[in-house]
């Protein structure tokens, strides 16, 4: 169990991490006056591409992640932003994937967009479930549906974690040349992170709370070891697919962190 003055500032910090996350991603799509391919498949469907859609989406973004960063109107906010990146990812990422994209839904691999979206509202989810000071009696319809999926947010967020375990495993070649050149043993490390990802998102699933606290330091390690250096290294590259890795996986790491505070018992409500 987590120390309380710990776990309350380690609270604090994943809301940060998250809403700095989601704010980058809005952000990013004023940068480049379009949707970010983990909110929107890129070129379609075309009548949702353009400069209005892409900054008003990247406004709410950037609203929600900024109440969720300092904590104020934030269960609210994430719950509609929970549903809102929820319903993306059922008509747009998996359409997409499995009707539009050739033979798409038989790689894995095609699959990393539509579960990192997955996962973001999963973590909005979790955000929502973790305000409990801001649960207020609500007769608005959409809020108290949306309030249903609070417990679906962690199950969300290990079906990301897991995939990408077992992503390790099939493209192991491929993400041996993510593993920084001056740490010995890409392999390895490799097989270790694929094991890492598919026990932290059987162990979240299971609520086991110093699992979840490890997968946040471990997807923190990540975005300061990997995600950083390779977006300074190529900032521009994919219209800045780097960059926006990079508040991704600062966004996991406070999801993680998060969990790992709410989850001081198994009857816990995320």
């Amino acid at each position: 169990m987590l120390k309380p003055g710990f776990n309350e500032n380690l609270l604090k910090a994943g809301h940060l991490f998250y809403g700095l996350g989601i704010a980058a991603l809005g952000i990013m799509q004023f940068i480049y006056s379009d949707f970010r391919p983990v909110i929107l498949p890129p070129a379609w469907p075309s009548w949702m591409h353009g400069n209005i859609q892409a900054y008003i989406a990247g406004a709410a973004l950037v609203i929600a992640g900024i109440f969720i960063a300092i904590e104020k109107n934030a269960r609210t906010s994430s719950l509609y932003l929970g549903g809102s990146l929820f319903v993306f990812f059922l008509v747009f990422q998996v359409s997409f994937t499995l009707f539009i994209q050739p033979n798409s839904a038989r790689h894995l691999g095609l699959w990393t967009d539509p579960l990192k979206e997955l996962a973001l509202s999963g973590g909005a989810f979790v955000m929502a479930g973790s305000f409990v000071n801001q649960q207020q009696g609500n007769t608005n319809s959409v809020i108290i549906l949306l309030e249903k999926l609070i417990p679906a947010g962690r199950i969300f967020f290990s079906i990301m974690l897991i995939a990408f375990g077992i992503d390790h495993f099939y493209y192991t070649q491929f993400v041996t040349t993510l593993v920084p050149s001056w740490i010995p043993g890409p392999v390895f490390w490799t097989y270790f992170g694929a094991i890492a990802l598919i026990g932290s998102g059987i162990g979240i699933i299971l609520k086991i709370q110093l699992i979840a606290f490890l997968s946040g330091i471990m997807l923190f390690l990540w975005f300061i070891v990997l995600h950083i250096p390779r977006a300074v290294a190529d900032p521009y590259m994919n219209k800045g697919n780097e960059i926006t890795s990079v508040f991704q996986a600062l966004a996991f790491s406070g999801i993680s962190f998060v969990i790992a505070c709410m989850h001081k018992n198994k009857s816990s409500r995320i």
